[in-house]
Formats: structure tokens, sequence, C-alpha cells
């Protein structure tokens, strides 16, 4: 029998860690006594309770209807289910939605924006690799071109630093990177206006519409 993914969903949403780990435990090995695909029970749970529960976050966090620690604990929560699952998915070969390289650019060491934004891109099924704050386009780049990355993420949180969005873009662009790969740039004092100015192919003003931002421009990519 099935687990409830809307109960999984909500265990995410109120960050009850323990009920959601049991549901997602359960939920495989459901699966299992039924004799199905454990790549594809793992790959249902993972998207109808864990991502369903983190949209859920995603919506509450754009209408301001919660802040960062419900966030965190939330992404605790599901990161905890994916201690079970995610064994199974790669085993299975599951493809990621698309694969992040995220940091701070260079000369600004804050990096609480961009950490909450990883979590919140892992919990909706990209495969993410945040190279922290302080990140030369160098870094940016080399770590890039090792994973494969379909998506590049600019933090910038202060007013001299948001050049080096720009000073990075340029580097990939000059690479000839930006062909299979799209940028996405945020932080306080980035705009819209900014983004466009630069040539970032898009601007998320917090983690929510960071995420809807990803899967639209990984939607750009694959139809390109």
């Amino acid at each position: 029998m099935a687990i409830d993914f809307n109960e999984l969903a909500n265990a995410i949403v109120t960050a009850d860690l323990d009920t959601a780990v049991s549901l997602t435990r359960k939920g495989v090995d459901d699966g299992k006594a039924d004799g199905r695909d454990p790549g594809e029970v793992a790959k249902e749970i993972l998207n109808k309770g864990l991502i369903g529960g983190m949209d859920i976050i995603s919506e509450l966090w754009t209408q301001e209807k919660i802040f960062i620690p419900e966030v965190l604990l939330s992404a605790k929560a599901m990161h905890a289910c994916m201690g079970t699952l995610r064994p199974i998915l790669e085993a299975s070969k599951e493809p990621p939605r698309g694969i992040v390289v995220i940091g701070t650019v260079k000369g600004d060491l804050h990096d609480i924006g961009q950490n909450i934004v990883t979590m919140m891109l892992k919990g909706n099924g990209f495969e993410v690799h945040n190279i922290g704050p302080n990140s030369s386009p160098e870094k940016f780049m080399t770590k890039a071109k090792e994973v494969g990355a379909n998506l590049i993420g600019l933090s910038a949180l202060l007013t001299t630093t948001m050049p080096m969005q720009r000073e990075t873009i340029k580097a990939f662009e000059e690479a000839g990177l930006l062909e299979k790969m799209a940028i996405m740039v945020g932080g306080a004092p980035v705009t819209s206006d900014w983004a466009e100015k630069i040539g970032a192919d898009g601007y998320a003003p917090d983690a929510a519409h960071a995420v809807g931002l990803a899967k639209t421009l990984m939607q750009d990519l694959q139809a390109s």
C-alpha cells in the first residue's frame, strides 16, 4: 500500500523530521514488498512527497508567510529523507533536474542567501555544487567544467561587488561556455535591470524565485 504523499509533503512543510523520514522509509519498504522498481519508487517519493513539500515552502516564502528559520528546518527534514533515497536514485541513474554551480562572487564574504538557495534547489531535485563566498570567475568556470554544469548562480550582497557578477559573466562568455549554460544572479542590491544590463539569463530576488527561475532556464536549455 502506497504512503500518503500529502502526509509526507505536510511533514516537510511542518519540519516534522521523524515523520518525514519514517514515511520515506515506509514508502521504500512498501515498494520493495510490492515488487516495484526501487528507482521508480524513490523517484515517486521524491517528486510527490519531498519536492511537493518544498514547493509549498517556496510558495509560503514568496508570500512572506514563513521566514528563514522555517525554510532551514524544512530543508533539514527533506535532506534527512534524501539520506534514504539518494543511494537508490544514484543506483538507478536517476538524473537530476539540472546541475548548478553557485557561489558568492569574488570580494564578497556573505553566504547566507546563497546557502538558502542551495538548499531550496537541492530540495527541488537539482544537483548543486556550492563553491562558497569570495569566488573568482576562474573558480566558477573550473567547477562548472568539472561537474558539467547547466546553471551558474552568482550572488552579490554588496553594491561594491556587483560588478564582479558582470566580470564573471564576461569570463564565461570569452571562454565560450555560455552556449550550453545559463547564468542567474541575485543578492540584496541586485535588480532585474542590473541582470539585463550585465547579460545574465535571469534574476531572482529570493530563494523561492530562484527555484522557479532555475526550472525555467533548464526548460529553455533543453529546448534549444
